[in-house]
């Protein structure tokens, strides 16, 4: 019992390659008095049988066994995980299924920790990642000269598919280490650089460490909004750079936020949004079958593979989307009911924001800063560019932008 009285019942055991040897005497007294243990078979090959202990290795998907294992409440129930289950482990799972207050966590050493210590890494200047059935795009904006990341791989194949990655983005340059089986008696890594890798398929289990060296002309995603335009593929509906990095300012991204991006066309807003925090998402709108192909080859080239769609016209494919924290329209500004939609569709406090290029979608603007209060600019971009022999500026076409925060106690468009 804990100093509330209440009973912690599931205890969360991590443990290593050493196995047995490797436990605190907490540990090991955690998985002796169990009445029911869980674990991937290989972690319960490494403890020894415990007379009268059920043994349940966990199935596939895993989450299977949670209903079951919940269902043990009040029993001492123990999980094995690997290293520390806190970091990219069932610990993290079960600790959105079971109170802190019900749970005892013992950690090992995490593989991210074990890594930096073999290579003398200091871990708090380390990324630390996992493509463990997750998408390996998902690395591409941490990949900035002279970072160090370390990486949870999918399987032995992982390796290769990354260093083809790294290839391709020109960092070829730089310096993977494989680190296999860490702790145990099987450890041992493979070493090269992306662009000489030919070690084929390594152990199952892995982690890789990357020295990052970007060649002149890398494509490095850089850490400000504003993207190149033809880092992105289009149609020509795409926010152009300046204005895109306007905007996003106007959204004012915060961590674990999602964005609606209505109209998306490119993508290229949506994509940025999930561009400045990891934990940021993004679901982008659209009914155009070949834009629907573009904003997901764009979001996992440019390495937020996790985008949603909702594919189909605004305002009737907003139905039963999750609420949003904010929204972009960028499209459909003049169809009946889209604006209307996405204001009663934001909570309070929450921020929208639309631009407009032509007077039908302009006047929609300016009627929504009349009602709605906010702020309306309007930008107005030129470049340069070759007038016969010399060079002149070529205006784009100006850009009116509206945003506005929803108070609180703000009552729905139709009232």
């Amino acid at each position: 019992m804990d100093s509330m009285g209440t009973a912690r019942w599931l205890t969360i055991v991590g443990i290593g390659e050493d196995g047995w040897d490797g436990l605190s005497p907490a540990a090991r007294a955690a998985v002796e008095t169990a009445s029911i243990l869980y674990g991937g078979s290989r972690h319960l090959d490494l403890v020894p049988i415990v007379a009268g202990q059920e043994r349940l290795p966990w199935p596939s998907p895993m989450i299977d066994a949670f209903p079951g294992l919940l269902g043990r409440r009040g029993q001492r129930v123990c999980v094995l995980a690997s290293g520390d289950p806190s970091w990219y482990g069932v610990g993290a799972t079960l600790s959105r299924l079971v109170p802190a207050a019900e749970t005892t966590v013992i950690p090992a050493p995490s593989a991210f920790s074990l890594a930096a210590s073999r290579l003398g890494w200091p871990l708090q200047d380390c990324r630390c990642l996992t493509v463990h059935g997750r998408p390996l795009e998902q690395v591409i904006p941490y990949l900035q000269p002279n970072a160090k990341i370390l990486l949870l791989s999918w399987d032995g194949t992982t390796p290769a598919k990354l260093a083809a990655l790294l290839r391709a983005r020109g960092f070829g340059a730089t310096r993977l280490t494989v680190l296999e089986a860490m702790g145990g008696p099987r450890e041992s890594r493979l070493e090269g650089t992306a662009e000489a890798w030919n070690a084929g398929r390594a152990a199952d289990l892995n982690t890789i460490a990357l020295d990052c060296v970007a060649a002149p002309g890398a494509r490095v995603l850089p850490l400000a909004p504003g993207l190149p335009d033809d880092w992105f593929e289009h149609d020509g509906q795409i926010t152009k750079r300046e204005v895109r990095a306007v905007t996003l300012s106007f959204l004012a991204p915060r961590r674990g936020e999602l964005l609606w991006d209505v109209g998306a066309g490119s993508g290229s807003i949506g994509i940025e949004w999930m561009l400045r925090d990891p934990a940021n998402r993004t679901i982008a709108v659209d009914h155009h079958p070949e834009r629907i192909a573009r904003i997901l080859a764009n979001a996992s080239t440019l390495g937020v593979p996790g985008l949603q769609l909702a594919r189909g016209k605004a305002p009737a494919a907003l139905e039963g989307l999750e609420r949003p924290d904010a929204i972009f329209i960028g499209g459909g500004l003049t169809a009946d009911g889209v604006l209307a939609a996405c204001w009663d569709a934001l909570p309070p406090g929450g921020r929208i924001a639309a631009n407009a290029v032509t007077l039908e979608s302009e006047a929609v603007l300016i009627d929504a800063h009349k009602r709605l209060g906010g702020e309306l600019t309007q930008i107005s971009v030129a470049r340069a560019s070759a007038v016969g022999g010399f060079r002149g500026w070529r205006a784009a076409m100006p850009v009116t932008l509206w945003r506005a925060e929803k108070p609180y106690g703000e009552g729905p468009w139709t009232a």
